[in-house]
């Protein structure tokens, strides 16, 4: 019987990884394929649902879509590789409900219409739910129950935006609500509505207490796709239904949301300072890091609205976006490591640590180059975002970029003391001494996200010309007042 569950869990695995390996190769045509003089959505695909309420199955991709689907689809590969051998209970629904998250969440990167977006919103909760609750750490319920809620009860405001905009409108097609006329106190509501579903996703302060519990309770590999794709939907739903369509709100109010990024920025660094725990330190350090792409998104309606600086505007977009990228290769590379010394040590404690580089050299390679992108070192993709945000945000006013480049003292600080306890401080475990380095298959997925974080930090050009027509006609979007 052990033999034939054995078997069996090799092929979920294999079959698994087959799937992945191949929707990641079916991927590729959208970057061969793509107009890059179009800034419209393409690849376009639309068949009736629900036609009493004129709800379509509607598909379709534009550079700012692709780039993020792109990423799924390559993070999902590298996390099943490196999970090959983590979990060895119930590996088929395991591997299955990875699959399952992969494609809803492509999903929600291509939905054009908002009612489809807004089911694949929702389905991904579940195998997300299933994966912490059922393979997580010894407190994996109350971290399921939590992230459940918290997510769920946030697009519940989502849902009611979506119906008030169909009831007016008559559509849920998304490009039909930019274009949907709306009052000041009408896309107040509304901006409120969205900013509370997506807040809780990206996640924002305050409504970002479950994500410490949800990655340290996850399994290596649910701590590597919550960090590096599930955050993305929530400045991915920022841009696409905040800025487009309540763009006055969206001026009006910017500064609550950049005000909140900031002391994310500052205030969650500095909590991510006082962790003994390598998976706490790295989501409250992903809090942190995302805040730049809140503070990128809304320092545009400022730059556009008040000094008619579209170029200002363009800028902080691009750099929300690229930060949005090189977070899911350095977060996933990072949670990847802790992985690796969890397997090897079942610990995550930092206090356990000490010495590491001097038995795992070539991981201690990786983890101090993990280590300085989360930094935000140049050359690294960690610091392209950032620096573009900064640059932005010093062109609409010179305190928010002051701010926001604390970030780069806060996060070298917790960054080197965690590299430092674990990678070169004194032996406090007897265990460290007997730790092997890694192997091909580790060595295999860390490579590739390196490969990654450096070929973003040193030429991220061709992901800002993928993307640069999109940024563009939204930054003429926030442009235009509908009042």
């Amino acid at each position: 019987m052990l033999a034939l569950g054995s078997g069996r869990a090799s092929l979920a695995r294999w079959t698994a990884l087959a799937v992945a390996v191949l929707t990641f190769l079916l991927s590729l045509p959208l970057l061969s394929g793509f107009d890059a003089a179009n800034p419209g959505m393409q690849f376009v695909e639309k068949h009736a649902w629900i036609p009493s309420f004129n709800i379509w199955y509607a598909l379709g991709a534009d550079g700012i879509a692709i780039a993020l689907i792109l990423l799924t689809t390559l993070v999902t590969v590298l996390t099943l590789i490196g999970a090959w051998t983590s979990i060895d209970k119930r590996v088929n629904q395991y591997v299955a409900a990875f699959l399952i998250l992969e494609g809803v969440t492509v999903g929600i990167f291509a939905a054009t219409d908002a009612m489809l977006f807004y089911v694949f919103f929702e389905a991904m909760l579940i195998p997300m739910f299933l994966i912490i609750g059922v393979w997580g750490g010894p407190r994996r319920i109350y971290a399921a129950v939590k992230f459940f809620l918290y997510t769920f009860l946030g697009s519940v405001f989502m849902l009611l935006a979506l119906i008030y905009l169909y009831l007016k409108g008559g559509s849920f097609q998304i490009a039909d609500l930019y274009a949907l006329p709306l009052s000041m106190k009408e896309q107040t509501w509304l901006f409120f509505a969205f900013l509370i579903a997506f807040a809780v996703k990206v996640p924002m302060f305050p409504v970002h207490t479950w994500l410490p519990d949800a990655h340290v309770e996850a399994p290596t590999a649910g701590s590597v796709i919550l960090a590096a794709i599930a955050l993305k939907i929530g400045g991915y739903g920022l841009i696409r239904f905040n800025l487009p369509i309540v763009p006055d709100a969206g001026h009006e109010y910017a500064w609550v949301v950049i005000t909140l990024s900031l002391i994310a920025v500052i205030y969650v660094g500095l909590v991510a300072l006082v962790q003994d725990d390598m998976k706490k330190l790295i989501a409250y350090s992903s809090v942190s890091h995302m805040g730049f792409v809140t503070i990128g998104i809304f320092i545009a309606f400022g730059l556009v609205r008040d000094y008619g600086n579209l170029d200002g505007a363009r800028l902080g977009l691009q750099g929300a976006m690229v930060q949005m990228i090189s977070h899911g290769f350095v977060s996933g590379a990072m949670f990847s490591c802790v992985g690796v010394l969890y397997d090897r040590m079942h610990t995550r404690m930092i206090r356990d640590y000490g010495g590491v580089a001097n038995v795992m050299p070539w991981f201690a390679v990786f983890f101090v180059l993990f280590g300085m992108a989360n930094a935000g070192l140049p050359g690294t993709s960690g610091f392209v975002g950032e620096f573009m945000v900064i640059l932005a945000s010093f062109q609409k006013h010179p305190l928010i970029a002051l701010a926001a480049a604390s970030t780069l003292i806060i996060g070298a600080a917790y960054t080197l003391w965690l590299v430092r306890r674990v990678m070169y401080g004194e032996v406090a475990n007897a265990h460290v001494a007997e730790l092997k380095d890694i192997n091909r298959r580790e060595a295999l997925v860390l490579g590739l996200f390196a490969a990654g974080v450096l070929a973003l930090g040193v030429y991220p050009k061709p992901l800002t010309d993928l993307m640069e027509p999109s940024i563009a006609q939204l930054a003429m979007q926030l442009a235009n007042s509908k009042l």
